[in-house]
C-alpha cells in the first residue's frame, strides 16, 4: 500500500498491527486506511470531518475509533508493544520501577465542562494528563482528569491501575507535588502502598539533569510533537487518553524501521 502521508504505517509496521486482526472476522473496510487515518488525526490535530478524502469516511473512522477505545484494544496493544519494546532492550517484559508526572493543558471551546478543571499552581484551565512510564520511558499507564485534581490524588487513582495491569511495579520516582503535605523534603515516602522517592526543591536548585525524572518528561515532549496534544480538544477524557495511547504506538512502531 502506498504512502500518503508521512503518518501512515510503512508495510513493517503494518505487518505488527496486522497480526492482532488475524482470526478475527474479515472486515469490508481497508482496516490499514482506518489505522492511517487515525495516526493523520493525532498529528495534525484535524477535525473528524476534515480528513482528507483518501481515508475511509470519518463517520467510518470515528466508528472503529470508539469500538478500539471501548474494548480496550487500543491500550491493550499499546501495553503489548511496551513490552517488545523492553525485551528487546535485553530487559523483563514487565518493570519494577516507574515514573509518574502530570502535565496541565488548556482547553477549548470544545472541551466539556465537566471535565475541565483551574490548576491554580500553573494557571491554566483545562484538564491533566498523569503518565506512567518504566526508566526507559516506555509508557505503562496514563490517565486524564481535570485539571484542578491534585497530583498527589491524581497519582493515587492511577496506582489503582498500575497494581492489577503491571503488578511486578515496586517502587515510583515523582516529583515533590506526589509527596505528603509538609513532608516534600523527605526523599522516601509513600504513594497508595508504593514506595516514592521524591525529587526536592533543593535537589531542584542544583541545576542538573535529574536521575529517572528526566525520563518522563521527554515523554510529554514526544506528545507535543503531534498536534492532537497541543490543547484539550477531546470532550471525554477517555478518547484524549485513547489518543495519547496511539501517539505512543506510533513512537513504537517507528523504532521498528531503526
Amino acid at each position: 500500500m502506498k504512502m500518503l502521508y508521512s503518518s501512515d504505517l510503512t508495510d513493517s509496521q503494518w505487518q505488527v498491527i496486522e497480526s492482532v486482526f488475524s482470526g478475527q472476522r474479515k472486515s469490508k473496510t481497508d482496516l490499514r486506511a482506518v489505522c492511517n487515518a487515525l495516526l493523520y488525526v493525532v498529528k495534525t490535530g484535524c477535525q473528524w470531518r476534515m480528513l482528507p478524502r483518501q481515508y475511509p469516511r470519518w463517520q467510518v473512522v470515528y466508528y472503529y475509533f470508539q469500538m478500539w477505545q471501548s474494548k480496550g484494544f487500543i491500550e491493550a496493544f499499546q501495553q503489548r508493544l511496551t513490552c517488545q519494546g523492553r525485551q528487546s532492550q535485553g530487559k523483563a517484559a514487565h518493570p519494577s520501577a516507574a515514573i509518574v508526572d502530570a502535565q496541565s493543558v488548556k482547553s477549548t471551546l470544545v472541551s466539556s465542562k465537566q471535565y475541565t478543571g483551574y490548576d491554580g499552581g500553573k494557571k491554566i484551565k483545562g484538564i491533566k494528563r498523569t503518565l506512567l512510564v518504566d526508566t526507559s520511558g516506555h509508557l505503562l499507564l496514563c490517565e486524564v482528569q481535570p485539571a484542578s485534581m491534585a497530583d498527589r490524588k491524581a497519582g493515587t487513582l492511577i496506582t489503582e491501575q498500575l497494581k492489577v495491569r503491571w503488578p511486578s511495579v515496586k517502587k515510583l520516582f515523582a516529583d515533590g507535588g506526589y509527596s505528603l503535605v509538609g513532608k516534600a523534603a523527605e526523599p522516601l515516602q509513600f504513594l497508595n502502598g508504593y514506595a516514592l522517592e521524591v525529587v526536592t526543591v533543593k535537589d531542584l536548585a542544583r541545576f542538573k539533569v535529574l536521575p529517572k525524572r528526566w525520563v518522563v518528561e521527554r515523554n510529554f515532549a514526544w506528545l507535543e510533537t503531534d498536534r492532537r496534544h497541543a490543547k484539550s480538544f477531546e470532550r471525554l477524557p477517555h478518547n484524549a487518553k485513547a489518543f495519547i495511547e496511539i501517539s505512543f504506538i506510533k513512537l513504537m512502531l517507528n523504532r521498528i524501521n531503526n
